[in-house]
Parts: C-alpha cells; structure tokens; sequence
C-alpha cells in the first residue's frame, strides 16, 4: 500500500476506495452488484465490519468503515479475495454478457484473477466535519458522472436511508 494510505488506528473509522482493474465498467448488471452487496453484508454479520456510509459505482466502491474487532485490513484482503473470485465466476457463467470474452481476458493474469486494484486507500475519518465531507463526495458520486440527478435518486448507495427516503439493503452504523 502507498505510503500516506495506512491503517494507524486499527480501531478508526476510515473511508476506503476500491477500483476494479482497469476501472472495467463491472457493476452495471444487478446480479454483479448483489454479489458486492451480499458480500458486504456477510462482513457485518461475520467480520465485524461496521458501515457508516457507501455507494457502488459502475467500477469502484466508496466506503465508510470501522471494524469491531481491529481488523479492517484482514476484512477488506477477505472481502476483495472472494468478490474477486465470485464476480469473476458470474461473468464467465453469464450467458447475457455481451462483454464477457473482453472483461474475462483484462480481468485474468497468468497467476490468477486480477479484480481489483492494488489496495483500498483508508482515509482516517477523525472528525465530524471530515465525516460529513467523505459521505456527501460519496453519495453525490452518482451525481457528478451523470447517472441521477439528485444523489438520494441513486439505489446503490446509503443516501436513500440517510436522506429518509427509502431502505438499503445495507444495514447502517449510526456515526
């Protein structure tokens, strides 16, 4: 990991980013942004990871995250490993992507699958303010790309349920 992207408070919260390699347009399909979600809901539910705030987009996640048990960077190395692996797996056994031949060659190495990119860059969230900050860049990514025109229009993120318009499927950590 580079230098300046380091966890120091094993028990912090922390705004993290991880990019699909290549920045592949992956998460365009339903199926594929279930296996992010289910995913991180096992996090949760068996890793003790605690989410403050998210959003996918169609080719990188933006999270806000503590982990219960100090292990943010052994949750995040799980976390990548298997999402890497069974999103690798959904492509290459779906039949309706027109993408697949292309997405299957750029996203394999001769070692194996290379999903995402190297790291996930914790930011150390040590304020409100910097709290705030890191969770309206996150949920107005939608906005500043184009896909909504308002942030809280946007399924895949928490701004349904921070705004109080709808429930995610991803439980909230209250900051």
């Amino acid at each position: 990991m580079k230098k300046g992207y380091e966890i120091h408070d094993p028990f912090g919260i922390y705004f993290i980013t991880s990019t699909v390699h290549q920045w592949v347009d992956v998460f365009t399909r339903r199926q594929y942004i279930d296996v992010l979600v289910d995913s991180l809901r096992y996090c949760q539910k068996e890793k003790g990871l605690e989410i403050y705030a998210w959003v996918i987009m169609t080719n990188h996640i933006h999270l806000i995250v503590r982990s219960k048990t100090g292990r943010l960077g052994d949750t995040m190395r799980d976390f990548k490993k298997f999402t890497a692996k069974s999103l690798f797996e959904s492509i290459k056994e779906n039949p309706q992507e027109s993408r697949k031949n292309w997405m299957l060659w750029l996203l394999q190495k001769e070692e194996g699958v290379c999903f995402w990119e190297e790291g996930y860059h914790p930011v150390a969230i040590r304020s409100s303010k910097f709290y705030k900050i890191k969770r309206n860049y996150l949920h107005k990514n939608p906005v500043k790309v184009g896909i909504v025109e308002k942030e809280e229009e946007y399924v895949w993120s928490s701004c349904g349920d921070v705004y109080g318009v709808r429930k995610g499927p991803i439980e909230l950590t209250d900051f």
